[in-house]
């Protein structure tokens, strides 16, 4: 069962016509793939860090220290990544929401 209608197309349509969608879907786009790509580089310089040089991670946080470099570092990325997403879903919920309440707006007219 399909619910084709024609108004329903021509809204689609429009909503895809309109310059504020375009600048709206090329804006998500960019700060999904910038943060997408922040997290990769990362998530694999850890990686590598933990293939390559491994010793460099049991190092002590100081002369004495029981805790190694590695936990702090395993801390932030994990706090990095909280902080990144954090900032995507506060864009969205704030431009890229104003944005498509605008777009429907202007759709529905």
């Amino acid at each position: 069962m399909t619910t084709d209608h024609p108004n329903h197309a021509q809204t689609c349509a429009r909503v895809r016509a309109n310059p504020k969608f375009q600048r709206l879907a090329r804006q998500r786009a960019l700060l999904a793939w910038t943060l997408s790509g922040a997290v990769l580089a990362i998530y694999y310089s850890f990686i590598m860090v933990v293939a390559f040089a491994p010793a460099w991670l049991h190092l002590p946080l100081y002369d004495g220290s029981h805790l190694s470099l590695g936990m702090p570092i395993g801390v932030t990325i994990i706090l990095l990544s909280w902080l990144l997403t954090a900032w995507y879903v506060h864009s969205a919920n704030t431009r890229f929401d104003v944005l498509s309440s605008q777009i429907l707006q202007e759709s529905r007219a």
